[in-house]
């Protein structure tokens, strides 16, 4: 009798095991990875989201004054492809745990080299590559899930905001990229088949040397003379550079080569450049 029992649970056991294996169920505080071009490399995210369920996060569930793995399960993850600063901190190109520290009127932000970390098992000061504070935010709508977003993406500029709650951080990162494309330009320019256009936009855009962008602007002009998106760079250069009159000149040019080339969106640009210099 007791064989028989022992049979019956064994292959209860056996069968509910094989059920569990069997059947996939949503994760509580599901995982996100965002990744962001950004300067010259990219920045990228990893982390956990647990809903608010109608609890109070911050000064409860996320308590004030205590460190706080910024998120669930695991303590996020954040990598730089670059040396960038973050929060005013210079932080070498890696991987690193975010923690925090929430306050009600601001936060202490942690990046820790503690990547084996769960949570905050784990956590040694000792492995803080950077500690600095930021304001907090009171958000007009709740966030029911939290969230982790790369906004605000300039060339050399961008923020890491962390919202739930009513609660919002907002994190800067900055990379030094001037040097080093100027540096590549010089380099590029050094060698045949020169970047003519490329150099000119980014000083162009920069606000850097106008009359070298257009020197560049010109010479790539004679590398493709049908170039038509060229020709309307070298308008906007010289319409920043204050000469009117031969930016409408240089941009009629590029109308009639975006013209036949069928691109009506060059057209209009230069229409639309035109128009402002009148």
């Amino acid at each position: 009798m007791k064989k028989i029992l022992y049979a019956i649970v064994a292959t209860c056991f056996i069968n509910a095991n094989a059920f569990s294996q069997s059947v996939k169920t949503p994760a509580p505080s599901p995982t996100q990875t965002i990744k962001q071009d950004f300067a010259l490399s990219a920045i990228e995210l990893t982390y956990s989201r647990p809903n608010m369920k109608g609890r109070v996060v911050f000064g409860d569930l996320a308590p004030y004054g205590k460190l706080w793995r910024t998120g669930a399960n695991a303590a996020t993850r954040v990598s730089f492809g670059e040396d960038v600063q973050v929060g005013g901190v210079a932080v070498k190109a890696g991987t690193y745990v975010l923690y925090s520290i929430p306050n009600k009127d601001e936060w202490e932000i942690i990046l820790n080299k503690g990547l084996n970390n769960w949570g905050i098992d784990g956590y040694k000061a000792e492995e803080d590559v950077a500690r600095f504070k930021v304001k907090s935010f009171s958000l007009a709508s709740p966030v029911e899930t939290f969230t982790i977003q790369i906004a605000n993406v300039m060339p050399s500029s961008a923020d890491i905001q962390i919202s739930w709650e009513k609660t919002m951080v907002s994190i800067p990162v900055v990379a030094e990229i001037d040097s080093k494309i100027t540096k590549s330009i010089e380099v590029a320019m050094s060698i045949d088949n020169r970047p003519y256009f490329q150099a000119a936009s980014y000083y162009f855009e920069t606000g850097k040397d106008l009359n070298k962008a257009l020197l560049w602007a010109d010479k790539a002009i004679e590398q493709s003379p049908k170039a038509y998106w060229v020709v309307h760079l070298k308008a906007k250069i010289q319409a920043k550079s204050g000469n009117k009159v031969a930016a409408i000149e240089t941009a009629k040019k590029s109308i009639e080569l975006a013209k036949e080339a069928n691109n009506m969106d060059y057209v209009a640009l230069n229409e639309k450049l035109i128009a402002s210099l009148k």
